[in-house]
């Protein structure tokens, strides 16, 4: 019935093809002799060629829409004279395969909880989805695609999740840096699986959807698609289906001029099924997407769609010169090739109209349907309802009221990794749709989250786990999570050592532009206090390559009611993802002022740790392990003001009057402490003790006493500012 992995895919005659020509001679042509017998077939094949002829109407309409949207791309790309079109015409028989027949969705409802995703890792080919989105009836108007790259527009470069900047519908996932876009799919097919687990009964069945992912040769020379692709095999995401454009040309050169490798085998032997198709012939696509829907073996799908990057642009498609804007003076002549009405700019017939139209009420038949299973459901599971949502919502109760939620964690001396487990603890119960993983370091990183269950297939895996094992895939980790938080149902967080940060950083990036505040990073041994293991494992300039990164907050705290703080502004922050940066040494808890208002400080990034008893003379900033040494050295300084600082950003974000009272402006005698680079602290400071070099091999105590962290230190600072 469908076709089978790899070989079957690419005959080159179809079905379809063959009752097309049966349909062209007539069902007379197939009845030689009209004895009963040959009747009575002649009669059931006249239904059969019906229902064909239907189905190859269908066919003619994805092929007119596919020409269509290539014409829409190609007139975009030529207004702005910016932009790729070597996918948008290269990949048009595929989207029209998935927007016009394959995908299930409602245009009118893009937020509809159970619509199949689309991500096109390949973001540089943005105008193959603006198009597709128009014709699909989403709320893009042609002036919008009309306005393609222009300032304001809602069809910008790359797409863009939706943000405070850019609200496109239908745009699942900001892409751009290739690769991304796949592993960020990976994401997106775990959190299907866990919703599926955590919320279907045996009645009733909520979610069910599939993610696709549209890609090209860089999106798989590129790491992060291999570390996410392992993963994805592993833990048997068979609701995942990659489709590969692979057109056999990248933007210096033909691909085969850096890779010769079998793209195939390597992903079967991942554990992926594999087909290679010619990503032409609409009916081969058709027949493959579908037999991927319909095989749920465990499986993750690979198809690898043979196509012509720029086909219909004769003197560009096939070559390297089509991935940009080098095809635009040959725009006209190309439309015209394809049987677009000449000189008819951003043409769309009436048909294909028509047929979208269909196509939308089709996927409102099964969005009502899937309405009415939905309201049995949550009459039948009204906390499940409830709980569900308000995830999707993103409602949880403020931080304030976490803040009194979450016991006093009374701990004497200790590293905030432990404190952070405490804190992961009771934020678990609290927010019941966070989960949180690790790339191979639970035992150090301490994320582990008691009771929840691990996610994934075989073991002591479910699909309903709260930890995730990443394996030490640190890359793939990152974009994972960035796909969690994209689907929209869980909050997730992800482990690694916060000097490894760095394999990560670009997903990092990607979720302060898009906004995530659903994902958020526990980062642990911090700074040079890790010691032995020496400066290729001890970040000097790591915290500060993350406070740079405009709307990431970046939590360092100094005890563990600050820690608790940090992760409670981590669940409740709305704008943007946050950076948790933890000890591996112990620290002092600072006692001497009460927990309630170290939590509460700490929420607004910055805080008085210990107040001056005499006219004030001097500010200590400190922040994580240096805020102890910052209260041990101004404890016999009565003019000496230390504020504790675990949030840069968070304090920006204060009023006026709130960051007088803090750093009061006529105080102009301040020292800046941390176990780091000493660049950013002189926003705040006239001198910083920190740590401008890289580390040495050392037990922790010496190397942060040889580098100047101690009180001591700080103390002849201070006094040499007298």
């Amino acid at each position: 019935k469908f076709p089978k992995p790899l070989n079957y895919s690419t005959m080159k005659f179809s079905m379809l093809a063959i009752a097309a020509a049966a349909l062209s001679a007539g069902v007379n042509g197939f009845a030689v002799n009209q004895v009963p017998a040959a009747r009575t077939f002649a009669v059931r094949q006249s239904t059969m060629l019906k229902a064909t002829e239907v189905e190859t109407d269908k066919m003619a309409a994805l092929a007119t829409a596919a020409n269509e949207a290539r014409g829409l791309a190609m007139d975009s790309i030529a207004a702005a004279h910016s932009g790729h079109m070597g996918l948008p015409l290269g990949a048009a028989e595929i989207g029209a395969s998935l927007y016009g027949s394959q995908m299930t969705y409602n245009a009118k409802d893009p937020q509809w909880m159970n619509r199949d995703r689309f991500i096109l890792s390949a973001g540089h080919g943005s105008m193959f989805l603006y198009s597709w989105l128009n014709l699909a009836g989403f709320d893009l108007p042609m002036e919008e695609v009309k306005n393609f790259r222009q300032h304001h527009s809602m069809t910008p470069g790359h797409p863009e999740f939706p943000n405070s900047e850019h609200n496109t519908p239908g745009i699942e996932c900001t892409t751009g840096p290739l690769g991304q876009g796949v592993a960020n799919a990976v994401g997106f097919a775990v959190s299907e699986k866990m919703a599926a687990a955590k919320y279907n009964t045996e009645e009733h069945t909520i979610f069910d959807h599939h993610i696709y992912a549209l890609a090209g040769d860089g999106c798989f020379q590129e790491g992060v698609s291999a570390e996410a692709a392992a993963f994805a095999a592993h833990e048997k995401l068979d609701n995942l289906i990659v489709l590969y454009d692979a057109n056999e040309v990248t933007l210096d050169k033909m691909a085969e001029y850096t890779q010769s490798e079998d793209i195939l085998k390597r992903y079967e032997s991942y554990g992926w099924e594999v087909y290679d198709i010619d990503g032409h012939d609409l009916a081969v696509v058709e027949e493959t997407i579908a037999a991927a829907k319909a095989s749920d073996n465990g499986k993750p799908k690979f198809i690898k769609c043979n196509t012509i990057i720029g086909k219909g642009m004769e003197e560009t498609e096939g070559t390297n010169a089509a991935h940009g804007e080098a095809g635009v003076p040959y725009v006209d002549a190309a439309k015209k090739n394809i049987g677009l009405p000449d000189g008819e700019k951003w043409y769309v017939s009436e048909g294909t109209r028509d047929f979208f139209g269909d196509v939308q009420a089709k996927n409102e038949a099964v969005y009502n349907e899937w309405q009415a299973t939905y309201k049995a459901w949550s009459e039948a599971n009204p906390d499940m309802a409830k709980e569900l949502e308000a995830a999707i919502a993103d409602e949880v109760m403020s931080a304030e009221e976490m803040i009194a939620a979450i016991p006093e964690l009374e701990s004497g001396a200790e590293a905030t990794r432990v404190s952070g487990y405490k804190a992961i603890q009771e934020i678990s119960k609290l927010v019941p749709n966070y989960i949180s993983g690790s790339a191979d370091l639970h035992g150090s990183t301490r994320n582990y989250i008691d009771g929840g269950g691990n996610f994934g297939a075989g073991f002591d895996k479910s699909y309903e786990g709260k930890n995730l094992y990443f394996g030490i895939r640190e890359h793939a980790m990152g974009s994972i999570l960035n796909g969690i938080a994209y689907h929209g149902i869980f909050k997730a967080s992800g482990s690694t050592f916060l000097v490894f940060v760095d394999y990560f950083r670009p997903t990092v990036r990607v979720a302060g532009l898009a906004e995530l505040n659903r994902v958020s990073w526990i980062l642990t041994h911090d700074s040079i206090g890790v010691g032995e293991d020496g400066p290729t494992h001890q970040p000097v300039e790591t915290v500060s390559g993350l406070r740079v990164f405009p709307n990431v907050d970046v939590y360092r705290p100094g005890d563990a009611e600050e820690t608790v703080a940090a992760f409670v502004s981590s669940v409740t922050r709305k704008e943007g993802p946050t950076a948790l940066i933890f000890s591996r040494q112990n620290m002092d808890q600072n006692d001497a002022l009460p927990a309630a208002e170290r939590r509460a400080g700490a929420l607004k990034g910055a805080y008085i740790a210990k107040k001056e008893t005499e006219d004030l003379d001097t500010i200590v900033i400190a922040t994580g392990s240096e805020v102890q040494h910052a209260l041990k050295a101004a404890a016999d300084k009565p003019g000496v003001r230390v504020v504790s600082m675990p949030c840069m950003e968070a304090y920006e974000r204060q009023s006026d009057e709130y960051k007088e009272e803090v750093l009061p402006s006529s105080c102009t005698k301040r020292v800046a402490m941390e176990a780091g680079v000493s660049g950013l602290w002189y926003k705040y400071a006239s001198k910083v003790v920190g740590v401008d070099r890289f580390g040495f091999s050392a037990p922790g105590d010496t190397v942060m006493s040889e580098l100047g962290m101690t009180a001591e230190n700080l103390s002849s600072v201070l006094e040499s500012l007298s």
